[in-house]
């Protein structure tokens, strides 16, 4: 089933817009800190990603961060569906949101705008598709995830649409392929820090909306 399709994108995009509205709001009546109020089915669906983000709500998120939360996800096959109901769903709570446009991209690195932007959130959110790999941006944006959350404390919060843990984590299915090409490209030792960023990340757990819509 193509992403733009699936009958909970729009449900749990939302979702996760009205979740940290609502850590918002108690934040801000409670500045000694705060957990978060889900139903008890919430908090197991979510297999402990919402616990990552009431540790976030101790600190204000406008101390030190441009942004509170940083979307990494690859192109056009989501851009319409999933994270455009939650990069919406998050401006409207008011959550300072960067939402990277790859179309932009120029030349081989990240550039200087967009590290920063990394850097300077509070949470990195990848949003990991069925093509999510076949993108080298979004490789380089999930490793620099990974070197901000182990320097400067930053939270990742991975979401996994159409893909499996264990592809993410692994390389198989349809990041196999994007993998092997990206080895010639670019070479082994770049690559090689790519797969052990994925691999980082999957241990953050995070959401995983085939799972919850199959119950």
């Amino acid at each position: 089933m193509a992403s733009d399709e699936h009958p909970n994108y729009k449900y749990y995009g939302r979702y996760w817009g009205a979740h940290f509205r609502h850590k918002k709001r108690r934040q801000s009546g409670n500045s000694s800190g705060m957990n978060v109020n889900n139903s008890q089915q919430h908090q197991q669906q979510v297999d402990g990603s919402h616990n990552v983000l009431s540790s976030s709500s101790s600190d204000d998120p406008a101390i030190g961060h441009e942004y509170e939360v940083f979307l990494s996800f690859r192109g056009a096959e989501i851009r319409k569906s999933f994270t455009d109901y939650l990069y919406h769903s998050l401006i409207d709570a008011g959550i300072r949101t960067f939402r990277d446009n790859e179309e932009l991209h120029v030349g081989e690195e990240i550039g200087p705008k967009l590290m920063k932007s990394i850097k300077q959130s509070k949470i990195g959110i990848p949003i990991f598709s069925a093509y999510y790999a076949s993108s080298k941006w979004c490789l380089m944006e999930v490793a620099e995830m990974v070197k901000s959350m182990k320097d400067s404390k930053q939270l990742i919060m991975p979401i996994f649409l159409d893909v499996t843990l264990d592809a993410v984590q692994h390389q198989t299915g349809s990041y196999a392929k994007p993998f092997s090409r990206h080895e010639k490209k670019v070479g082994q030792e770049k690559v090689r820090a790519w797969r052990d960023a994925l691999k980082e990340v999957v241990k953050r757990k995070g959401l995983e909306l085939d799972r919850l819509a199959n119950g």
